[in-house]
Parts: C-alpha cells; structure tokens; sequence
C-alpha cells in the first residue's frame, strides 16, 4: 500500500501540469491552448481497537469482555475548470478567458468576500 501512495504522491506534479494547459488545437484557422484550473485530493485512514463488549455485561454481568474494531479507508476525488483558451492572432498571443467560468468563479468570490466582511462587522461591534 505505501509503494502505491508513493507513487501516486510522486506523480502529482506531472498531472497538474498536463492538465492545466492542454494540447494545442486549431480551430477555425487559430491555434488555441486550452487553460483549466485543476484541483484534486486524496485521503486514507486505518484503525483498530479495543473496547468493552456492552452488550456481553448486561448478559453475565462479566465487564471483561471486548469488542474489537478494525478498519480501513480511502478516496478521493478532483475537479477541473475550464478557464479559457491562449489563442494566436494577428495581433500575437492573446488570453480568450471563459465567460462562464469567470462568472462562476466571480460570484463565489463575491460571496466569500462578503461573508468575511459581515464576519468583521459583527466582530468589531
């Protein structure tokens, strides 16, 4: 298990890269280089233990009786949004930004700014 995380671990860098700046296309002529913001995470978990059974108390009245636990986890998960596209023009390289993303991204921003604001307000009176 621990060589597989390493290497998963060792191979983060390359992903996002890849994936942040995608292969070159023409479109209509124009070559385009698509931009994406990418995040992702992993996470694992493992346990065991030892615990009074209650349940073998209440039969026989003996409290030495234990329950053993045991468990394992992982996951993850990783989104990517797609922020625009380099373009090559007349006018040299230029940054087309996505209007949908921006609008996205523009109103959870807002949002943040404004909670944290109103935070500060309640604090300070």
């Amino acid at each position: 298990m621990a060589n597989v995380l390493e290497t998963l671990v060792n191979s983060l860098p390359t992903w996002g890269t890849r994936l942040a700046y995608g292969e070159k296309e023409a479109v209509d002529g124009r070559e385009l280089v698509p931009v994406t913001f990418v995040a992702f995470g992993f996470g694992g978990g493992e346990g065991s233990g030892e615990m009074p059974d209650p349940d073998a108390a209440s039969i026989d009245g003996d409290h030495s009786a234990v329950q053993k636990g045991e468990g394992s986890g992982g996951g993850g998960g990783g989104y990517a949004v797609p922020l625009g596209a380099y373009a090559a023009g007349p006018d040299g390289v230029s940054f087309r930004p996505n209007p949908i993303a921006l609008l996205t991204v523009s109103a959870l921003l807002i949002s943040a700014v404004g909670t944290a604001v109103v935070r500060v307000i309640r604090a300070t009176s």
